[in-house]
């Protein structure tokens, strides 16, 4: 697993939710933004084998 991946994602999803309107206060937007960004990071991998990449 690459760290730099889930670190570059946890920072590029928590900066665009911290940039959405609906979802509560600023800190809790990017925290959730990290999170979905280290998932996404943590599973890219999987899904490449999956399909054969």
């Amino acid at each position: 697993m690459d760290l730099t991946a889930i670190a570059w994602y946890a920072a590029i999803c928590g900066a665009l939710s911290a940039l959405a309107p609906v979802f509560g206060g600023r800190t809790t937007r990017i925290i959730v933004g990290a999170a979905v960004g280290i998932i996404a990071a943590s599973l890219f991998p999987l899904a490449k084998t999956m399909m054969g990449y």
